[in-house]
């Protein structure tokens, strides 16, 4: 069996990635809308109102890719702590017990999220089939990023920070994820 996963005071919450994308996104666009943005910043000298509006949507998409991820990991988070809050407190449901089982064959740090946590939620939640499709679609986007977007993904349908973040939010309202926060 797999060592214990220490648990890190660092989590990330999707609701704070999402602040945080909306601070920077209007910091963004405030920096790169002034007036004279080529004496507030030398590397501005020579360029056009064009290259200047080019860069700022470089940097909106580089932001956007980046707060999708981190929504993406803390609902990852969320699954995995959930796991942790079922089995350590020994909850009686059908699907808690199909998780310490899967934890005792597996141990704690090889258990998949898409092959096993959310396979289980699956077949112990039929009515969310749907999301649980959904989300491990966005789950391929979050592989595609995280290996550097290298190549051309088939992901069946366009992320963005918005959509993840309102996938995120229909997984809060929907799975009762024990420990969230």
């Amino acid at each position: 069996m797999g060592s214990r996963v220490p648990l890190s005071p660092e989590r990330l919450v999707f609701e704070e990635v999402a602040t945080a994308h909306s601070d920077i996104e209007k910091s963004i666009r405030f920096y790169y809308g002034q007036p004279s943005i080529e004496t507030l910043d030398p590397k501005f000298i020579g360029y056009t109102p064009d290259q200047v509006a080019e860069e700022r949507d470089e940097r909106l998409a580089y932001l956007d890719r980046n707060a999708a991820f981190n929504v993406l990991a803390a609902l990852e988070a969320s699954f995995r702590l959930d796991i942790r809050v079922r089995c350590d407190g020994r909850k009686k449901d059908e699907l808690s017990r199909s998780f310490r089982r899967l934890r005792k064959v597996k141990g704690e740090d090889r258990v998949s999220l898409e092959q096993h946590i959310l396979e289980q939620w699956k077949a112990h939640r039929p009515q969310s089939k749907s999301l649980i499709s959904d989300l491990k679609a966005a789950f391929r986007y979050r592989h595609w990023l995280a290996h550097g977007c290298y190549w051309n993904p088939k992901l069946g349908k366009k992320y963005d920070f918005s959509s993840v973040y309102q996938l995120a939010q229909e997984v809060d309202q929907t799975l009762p994820l024990h420990g969230s926060a």
